[in-house]
């Protein structure tokens, strides 16, 4: 068949180099019939990070992808979006009106991957333990309205919150939350290395090659009981380390499908390219990236040197010349298809204007050029991101205010020197724990937040995060919401900067990849299936 464009609808973060057997039995890592899927999105173990596949730890989209296939959550968002369904439980609501009680009852006759029984007990373990080991990538936060949690008897869950928090369900189907076993799971300490063990509808064999995982392979588990429908009995998720090596791989067969992250020139290719048998699946994506600011930084520190960055830079000529039809100019944190968004930088400073941005620094008293370095990672988010902040410097430079270098660097050092505030400017991207507003704003303007912003609005934390969470109509909860984003764009401690898109591309023996990876970036291995295409 000839290659076709399908453009789905918008919708609502330490082993020896040796083959490492993870999680169960089954499924070896020959890929004889396993559907094979490429991706770019890798990560290892180091001393800094070395538990990456431990749910209390793992707070970045490629470990998440893994721990999503393995270990089951209490409630999964269903794959076109909207509210939470029941996953491992039968049935969970709030039990009152005020959204600070929250309960939840087991599937009956559900086990671990090994067979043992998974009990109420099981859920509160890997609650608390989440909550007590309090790691350093900050994952735990997303728990942070958990008061107590209460069982009876082994199938009910009973979750006490310290205040009302409506989005309380969709914390519940991430990752920090999924279910483990106490026998595998040390309480006291996170579980290093690349082994997982859960519920979930696949069992894990992982490669691991100088602490860095290269090829895991998925294989499905017979005791899962879930909402899933498990279309295939194995996956393989081979890791490249660059966007062309997998593109030849699926060109000459080697994968059948491939993800994230594709490069603006794979995907113009594929768009035009009416030749070939492989399709490129197009879908509005929730992904986005930003500027962080370290606000303590004696180079940022004056909110006018920050507010003047967010005067001069042209993001429509950064999605033109870099991304072309993969991203969006974005003018708040929160992206433009989630209830709560507001264009507050575009409100806040309009068009690019070296005159307003000159007039923001003379006001301010501050001598120009200002001398800074942007910083950003060189393996994590793709091979565009150096154009990116090559761009960038150039915008800035020009304008004669400021005076630019720019420092790439790897992931595996670049992540841990942000968190101890060692950068006063820095990229970063995010996908959404889950599709709500407060979830591009709380993780890093609260308290213990992802990036460990010294920024800290006293408004924004008391009262106007707390009366979002208030509101079970998300609609109601707007007006809070874009309260949040006219300060953010005021003070700049982050700063938008374009929403991206989200591409598979696949061979025509490969059902359901339009359904494999959704807008929050979540791989969904479940939905492949091997056939051809009509």
């Amino acid at each position: 068949m000839n290659r076709k464009t399908l453009v789905l609808p918008a919708v609502m973060g330490l082993l020896a180099p040796v083959l490492a057997a993870c999680g169960g039995s089954g499924g070896g890592a020959q890929g004889d019939d396993a559907i094979v899927v490429g991706t770019t999105d890798r990560f290892a173990a180091s001393k800094e990070a070395p538990a990456p596949l431990d749910p209390a730890y793992a707070y970045d989209n490629a470990p998440w992808n893994v721990l999503r296939q393995t270990v089951q959550t209490l409630m999964a968002t269903p794959d076109g979006g909207g509210d939470p369904e029941p996953e491992a439980a039968q049935k969970c609501g709030f039990t009152d009106t005020g959204s600070e009680r929250y309960a939840c009852t087991l599937r009956e006759g559900l086990k671990f991957a090994n067979g043992d029984p998974v009990t109420a007990s099981d859920v509160k373990f890997s609650i608390d333990r989440a909550l007590r080991l309090k790691a350093d990538s900050g994952v735990f936060a997303l728990l942070s309205t958990i008061d107590t949690v209460e069982t009876r008897g082994d199938r009910e869950v009973i979750f006490h919150l310290k205040t009302a928090d409506a989005t309380f369900p969709f914390k519940l189907s991430t990752p920090v939350a999924g279910i483990i076993n106490p026998d595998d799971y040390d309480k006291n300490r996170l579980r290093d290395g690349f082994s997982v063990d859960g519920s979930g509808p696949y069992t894990l064999d992982a490669t691991v090659k100088n602490d860095e995982i290269v090829k895991a392979v998925f294989t499905k588990n017979p005791h899962y009981k879930g909402q899933l429908d498990v279309r295939n009995d194995k996956v393989e998720l081979r890791y490249f380390g660059s966007s062309t090596a997998m593109g030849t791989a699926l060109q000459k067969g080697d994968i059948s499908m491939m993800t994230r992250t594709m490069s603006p020139q794979q995907i113009k290719k594929l768009q035009n390219d009416k030749s070939t048998d492989i399709s490129l699946i197009e879908q509005p994506g929730l992904e986005i990236r930003y500027l962080g600011f370290n606000t303590n930084a004696p180079q940022v520190k004056t909110k006018a040197v920050r507010q003047a960055v967010a005067q001069v830079i042209n993001r429509g000529e950064i999605v033109s010349k870099v991304y072309g039809t993969g991203a969006d100019p974005l003018y708040s944190m929160v992206p433009a298809s989630l209830t709560g968004h507001s264009n507050s930088f575009f409100n806040e400073y309009g068009n690019p204007s070296t005159d307003k941005a000159a007039a923001l620094l003379a006001k301010a008293n501050v001598t120009t050029p200002v001398k800074l370095t942007l910083h950003y990672t060189t393996d994590h988010y793709g091979p565009a991101t150096k154009d990116e902040f090559e761009l960038l410097q150039k915008q800035l430079n020009d304008s004669g205010l400021f005076d630019v270098d720019i420092k790439g660097e790897k992931w595996t050092t670049y992540r841990p020197k942000e968190q101890k505030g060692e950068y006063g400017i820095f990229g970063m991207g995010w996908f959404p724990d889950f599709p709500d507003a407060d979830n591009y704003l709380a993780p890093f303007l609260d308290k213990n937040n992802t990036i460990n912003s010294p920024y800290a609005n006293k408004e924004i934390r008391d009262d106007l995060i707390p009366q979002s969470r208030r509101e079970a109509d998300r609609l109601s909860a707007s007006k809070s919401i874009e309260e949040i984003q006219t300060i953010v764009a005021q003070d700049v401690p982050l700063l938008p900067v374009w929403q991206g898109n989200q591409y598979v591309a696949a061979r025509s023996d490969i059902t359901g990849a339009e359904r494999a990876l959704n807008s929050s970036a979540t791989l969904q291995l479940w939905e492949l299936g091997q056939g051809v295409r009509s």
